[in-house]
């Protein structure tokens, strides 16, 4: 042994080789943690000519190259929303106005000299060549003046299946659903591990496949368009077709709550009326229908509702001359005052004037009562509430009404006009129409869900009805605030008379204060959107729903709700049960659905119980209690 060397114990330096492999292994694993990749990455990808395989799921990478020469708000949606599992990514690239301006000379200048060389040889004119230079030339003109400007779009998408089986259909249904929009879309072939790692969320835009884009066209591809309306409160109206989503809503939660049902037969409309008011009723709100086709009878008795028949052979009796038990005291001081006005309006329709028509485009309206009548029979009718001792005094308003019968013998024993007003109204006092309006009520409706049937009326007397049905409604409704829903079916009827569109109208703008939601539905939709309260009306209402139109109601209502060139398309095709459904700023496709419970209570169908509407898992059963109908004849 050397002097002066020193033993290795053997023991110590495999320790030492130990301590350094364990410290290599900690510092490889505190490495490997800080890096993301390590924990999404799958377990394996595996990549084929037109497919790839990423862990146990199969995708495929697709690119659009193709669009059409206009496209609309809104086509991004349906790929946004299909219910398939699919990752989606969008390149927006900014492009300077200079060389785009550049560029469109260049473009302009080649497409002008191939025109004029296919006129010099006699060529058919091109069209596409022409219409080519006319884009060009307002691309150019925007750009001058920096109203738009330029971009290359790039749209890129992979979709997931299970199987290949699975793969191919939801490819066929991919490319079907772009193709109906002309937006043309290819798989990546031989290109897939570019196609995923484009889409993945790295911004690296390996396929570079791009179409150039103004700013309006980009607008149009903002992936997030469809408005999803459920709440938290509120009654389920349908299916939300653009994402399968529930449409809840609560018509109370808007502005007002009042709504416009417009649809032509047999679309729908009183199908989703009807469930409307159901499932309104089981949160409480009373609802009141006025009934012209006696629809709503089979409802009213299996909620035990009260039905009312309204026709000359019937006993019920509804006094015009009512007056409200106001609370309100300021309401209390006007309710004679209001109540007059309401029978001006009302006796110049029994009367047989104030009937609006559509002459030339503009609104004419023949008067019932020249001025000097109208004088006169605010004079009889302040009298009148007099002889029966009431006044402005509202101690006075308990006193029993007088009825048309008294006003009949003040205007008949009165100077100026009054005796020839008296034999215009005396066909409503002992004449054809006497009994039904000019005798007290004999109604006291005090049921959270009443029916008001005019069916059997005669077509003079059915808008004088409606009009007194009315205004009795508005008068409860002024005397007990509870949440309520008016329902007023083919209220096309009300608005050809000047008075009763008017008095509709009045009706939507106080419903409000008095918590009252007015649903006004009607069929015909050209002369409803004709008149200028019918258009006034539903500027009044926070909620529409449209059903299927006739092609000549489409141009009508798309003007009134400023709808899409898609939405018009769909508004003439919708199958029935389906509807664009408005609320307030958003508007939504909706499918109505019903539960089985629901269907036999509101269909009005027997030989097809459950055409074109779906079956919801709504279970009713034990939420409604079927009894026998409180019905008034």
């Amino acid at each position: 042994m050397a002097f002066g060397a020193k033993k290795v114990d053997p023991l110590m330096v495999a320790e030492s080789q130990k301590r350094q492999e364990q410290q290599e292994v900690m510092n490889a694993f505190q490495k490997g943690i800080t890096a993301l990749r390590d924990f999404i990455a799958p377990s394996s990808i595996e990549l084929s000519s037109n497919y790839f395989r990423i862990g146990t799921r199969l995708a495929r990478s697709y690119y659009v190259y193709g669009y059409p020469r206009q496209i609309y708000t809104g086509w991004l949606s349906s790929l946004v929303n299909i219910d398939e599992v699919i990752d989606i990514s969008i390149y927006i690239y900014p492009v300077a106005s200079q060389v785009v301006m550049q560029n469109l000379r260049k473009k302009v200048t080649q497409l002008e000299a191939g025109i004029q060389i296919d006129s010099e040889k006699g060529r058919v004119r091109d069209p596409a060549k022409q219409a080519a230079i006319q884009d060009a030339e307002e691309m150019r003109d925007k750009l001058q003046v920096g109203e738009e400007r330029f971009f290359r779009f790039g749209l890129y998408f992979n979709i997931y299946a299970s199987s290949m089986d699975e793969l191919e259909f939801i490819s066929h249904k991919v490319e079907s659903m772009l193709g109906q929009q002309l937006i043309y879309s290819k798989t990546g072939t031989s290109q897939q591990e570019q196609g995923l790692n484009t889409v993945v969320p790295q911004f690296v835009d390996e396929m570079q496949i791009r179409r150039n884009m103004n700013t309006g066209a980009i607008s149009t591809s903002f992936p997030f368009t469809s408005a999803n309306l459920s709440q938290d409160n509120g009654i389920l109206y349908g299916i939300n077709m653009h994402n399968s989503g529930l449409v809840i809503f609560d018509r109370f939660s808007l502005e007002n709550s009042n709504s416009v049902v417009f649809a032509k037969s047999g679309a729908g409309k009183s199908f989703a009326v009807k469930l409307e008011a159901l499932r309104s009723m089981m949160f409480g709100t009373e609802v009141i229908i006025i009934d012209p086709e006696n629809e709503y009878q089979k409802l009213a008795d299996s909620v035990a509702g009260a039905y009312v028949r309204l026709s000359l052979s019937s006993s019920t009796r509804i006094n015009p001359f009512d007056l409200p038990q106001v609370i309100d005291p300021e309401e209390a001081d006007n309710a004679l005052r209001s109540n007059l006005i309401m029978l001006h309006g009302l006796l110049r329709l029994m009367m047989g004037g104030a009937q609006a028509q559509l002459v030339g485009g503009n609104n004419t309206v023949t008067p019932a009562l020249n001025p000097v009548e109208e004088s006169d029979l605010d004079s009889a009718l302040i009298e009148t509430y007099a002889k029966a001792g009431i006044t402005n005094d509202p101690l006075t308003h308990t006193t029993l009404p007088p009825t048309i019968a008294d006003l009949y013998e003040t205007l008949l024993h009165m100077g100026g006009t009054g005796p020839q007003l008296a034999q215009r109204l005396r066909k409503y006092t002992s004449g054809t129409f006497a009994g039904i309006f000019s005798q007290q009520s004999n109604i006291n409706i005090n049921n959270p869900f009443v029916v008001f049937n005019v069916r059997d009326l005669e077509d003079e007397l059915r808008p004088v009805a409606m009009y007194i049905v009315l205004n009795y409604i508005w008068n409860k409704t002024k005397s007990d605030k509870k949440k309520r829903l008016l329902i007023i079916d083919e209220a096309w009827q009300l608005m050809k008379y000047e008075d009763s569109a008017n008095f509709i109208f009045s009706l939507a703008k106080r419903a409000r204060k008095y918590n009252l939601g007015i649903t006004t539905i009607s069929q015909d939709v050209e002369d409803f959107m004709g008149s200028r309260m019918g258009r006034a009306i539903v500027a009044n209402a926070s909620m529409q729903m449209l059903f299927k139109q006739s092609p000549s109601a489409v141009d009508v209502l798309a003007d009134v709700f400023k709808l899409t060139e898609e939405e018009k398309k769909r508004l003439s095709q919708f199958p029935v049960g389906q509807g664009l459904f408005f609320a307030g700023p958003n508007h939504v496709h909706i499918q109505v659905v019903a539960s089985a419970t629901e269907m036999n209570l509101v269909n009005s169908n027997p030989n097809q119980p459950q055409a074109g509407y779906e079956q919801g898992t709504i279970d009713l059963q034990n939420t409604l209690t079927p009894g026998s109908t409180n019905s008034i004849n």
